[in-house]
């Protein structure tokens, strides 16, 4: 399983928080404690916010912990809202292209889960993707096939609705096809200007999703990025969380259908 984080609030330098905290991401890429795997060493990424509506992004397949451009990028950039992600693959190839997070005009979208089966049902999946969007397909994840067909379904404007969607309709064909494997579905998204963190899975047994708002601003992780425990909230399974930039954030449910 992979490790993400996502900041939405005042601009502050990546660094802050992708490479400073004692248990930041770079050193959960190393050593994950709420993961399958500890060590997330399959390429990392960054995507950012600045002076244009589209998002910044900075992908390569090597470990985060080795790259010192990543490090010179964190502590040089300063976002309102940003996402970072560490890849543990789990059965498509160590490429660039397979990276998180993923981009479209001004949307970014990061996955940690998997789709049981994907082998199995991929084509299907990716007939979700309508010929318009799939000239944006550059990678081979079920993660970029979820996005762009939550895309196509309207995501940018309500994100809850259109990947509800899509899970409901990969979760049907996992069942036509016998699957017993789990879909799970923790992620982040982003329109750049409101921010859905979803946790969710068919087993009830998503990845972890931990946030805190703080005066600073939002921040969601896998894991929390520091010692004080009691400061992040759980998020519960089968939500997302929702916030803009003119308000607290809210807990809703999101439950698409599973049975």
């Amino acid at each position: 399983m992979c490790r993400f984080l996502a900041y939405q609030g005042q601009p502050v330098l990546l660094e802050t928080v992708v490479s400073k905290p004692c248990h930041s991401l770079i050193h959960q890429s190393i050593c994950a404690t709420e993961a399958k795997t500890a060590t997330n060493g399959d390429g990392f990424g960054l995507g950012w916010y600045g002076e244009r509506p589209e998002p910044g992004i900075y992908r390569d397949l090597r470990p985060a912990w080795s790259d010192e451009n990543l490090l010179s990028i964190c502590a040089q950039v300063r976002s309102p809202l940003f996402f970072a992600h560490v890849r543990a693959a789990t059965g498509t190839a160590t490429a660039r292209a397979n990276c998180h997070p993923f981009s479209h005009e001004t949307c970014m979208f990061m996955h940690n889960g998997q789709i049981g089966g994907y082998g199995q049902i991929r084509r299907g999946i990716e007939n979700l993707i309508p010929d318009p969007m799939y000239r944006h397909r550059h990678g081979t994840t079920d993660s970029e096939a979820i996005f762009l067909a939550a895309m196509a379904r309207g995501a940018a404007s309500d994100a809850a609705r259109a990947f509800s969607s899509v899970l409901s309709a990969i979760r049907g064909m996992t069942k036509a096809a016998g699957i017993n494997d789990a879909l799970r579905f923790a992620a982040a998204f982003t329109n750049g200007d409101t921010l859905h963190a979803f946790r969710w899975a068919c087993d009830e047994k998503a990845p972890t999703l931990y946030w805190r708002h703080d005066n600073n601003g939002l921040h969601v992780v896998s894991e929390p990025l520091d010692e004080t425990r009691a400061m992040w909230n759980a998020l519960p399974q089968g939500s997302v969380l929702v916030a803009d930039r003119h308000g607290p954030p809210q807990v809703r449910d999101f439950n698409p259908a599973c049975d």
